[in-house]
Formats: C-alpha cells, structure tokens, sequence
C-alpha cells in the first residue's frame, strides 16, 4: 500500500476561499490533481480552479451538511480524479453566538449547524472516502482541518469550539481503525490565520490583540496552514497519523 509522493488525488472540502483555495494550490502545486468543494460560492470557488497549476483539477459543488450530497460530492470528485487517495476536511461554519447574547431558538438552530457542517460532514466524507481507498488497496491519507479553539474555549463561538475537538478525536479514533488499510488520518489546530474573511478583525486594536497572542507578533498566513496539511498527506507523515498538530505561532501551549 505505497502512497505516491505526487500525482495524487485529492478531494479540498470547502475549498472557495481562505484555507481551503491554499490548501488547494499546495497539493497542485505538488503535482497533485485537486477536487475543489464548493457548497454556495461557485464563482469563488472556479476562481480557485483557475488559480491551480497543472491540469486534470475539478470542480464539485453541494450542501455538505446533507448525507446524501455529500455521497454525490465524494462520487464526483472521485469519479472526475479517476480515486481519493488523499482528503481535506476543511469545510467549516463559525457563527459568533456568546450564550448571554444569543436566544435560546438561535441557539439551537446555531449548535445543529455547527455539527452538521464541522463534524458530521467531516465524519460522512471521511467514510466515503476512507471506503473508496480501502476498496483500491493503496493506502491514503485524510487531514481534518481543527482549531486551536478546542484546547482554550471559544466563549464567543462555543460551538465551533466544541465541533472541532470533536473532530480532533474523530481523527484520532480514525487513525487507530484505518491503519491497517495504510491510510493516515491527522489533524491541524491553527490558532488565527489571515484570510480574507477576517481581514476587517486583524485593522485597529483588535488587530493588535490577536497578534500579541503569538510571541512573533503575527499572525499566520494560509499558506503556512497549507503546508502543514500537505505535510501531513505525504508518505513521509505515515508514522504522524493520530496526531494534532498545533499550528498557532506558539499562541497557545498545550501540556
């Protein structure tokens, strides 16, 4: 079960904008051939496309919160790349919704997203793809994309907090059952990375608080994410499968 060093096919959930589109252009870059999810930003998302080196890329929208979407997403990618030999679980929600300021009924239907979308969809692509590798008998790799937010709470965004250490030990429950079939299954925990998203977040004093938590005074870049994620998909990483890998600039400290 040799996993090749490039040429690999890779399915980039949520793969737009920001991390994912970096992500994206890092496997390509490696001579890897990318499935960019998409679930609403089309134009965003053909952007990405366009900005990929080499060919054989391909383009697969749908509403991953749903199981059976994201069964058609994972027959896709797979069908256009011709296999998954490698998965990004990047596609996320992060809603701000502090308990003392959020309604109970926002609450709720902001909690049932947040699983649906961070976990639940990062479990059901997960199989589909981890089942597309164990049939070919070559082995793979699966990165789940985390947060620093999982070790030191998030009382702004308690449930993307919440989701995404879940999705750490869903990893990690993954790397032990997988490992016979030879498919490596890790996580990265980024502490704050610039990206369009949050670009109005890093002007203005708050800009500088977020980048006081880091003792280089920054923040990083989704490139620097990017390459952590690629790291951890080559063959090179196999004997890294079950870890989290903190990716926050020394911003937080884990014992």
């Amino acid at each position: 079960m040799n996993l090749p060093a490039t040429g690999r096919r890779v399915l980039v959930s949520g793969a737009s904008r920001g991390l994912g589109r970096a992500v994206a252009q890092a496997f390509a870059a490696n001579g890897d051939r990318v499935a960019v999810h998409y679930g609403s930003r089309e134009d965003e998302a053909r952007r990405t496309l366009d900005s990929l080196a080499g060919d054989g890329h391909v383009l697969v929208g749908g509403d991953l919160s749903d199981p059976a979407q994201a069964e058609l997403i994972a027959s896709r990618a797979a069908d256009g790349l011709g296999g998954l030999d490698v998965l990004v679980n990047n596609a996320a929600v992060n809603e701000r919704h502090p308990l003392a300021e959020t309604s109970y009924e926002q609450w709720a239907e902001i909690w049932q997203r947040h699983v649906a979308v961070n976990l639940l969809a990062t479990a059901n692509l997960s199989h589909l793809a981890a089942r597309r590798m164990i049939d070919a008998g070559t082995g793979g790799r699966i990165v789940n994309i985390g947060s620093r937010g999982a070790f030191r709470g998030e009382p702004d965004h308690p449930a993307y907090g919440a989701t995404k250490a879940a999705v750490h030990a869903l990893g990690q429950s993954l790397a032990v059952s997988l490992a016979p079939y030879g498919i490596g299954v890790a996580s990265v925990a980024p502490g704050f990375f610039d990206t369009e998203r949050v670009a109005h977040r890093l002007a203005g004093a708050e800009g500088e608080a977020i980048r006081a938590q880091s003792p280089f005074g920054r923040v990083a870049t989704a490139d620097e994410v990017a390459a952590a994620v690629r790291w951890l998909a080559s063959p090179e990483a196999e004997w890294s499968s079950g870890t989290v890998l903190d990716v926050n600039g020394a911003s937080y400290l884990r014992t």
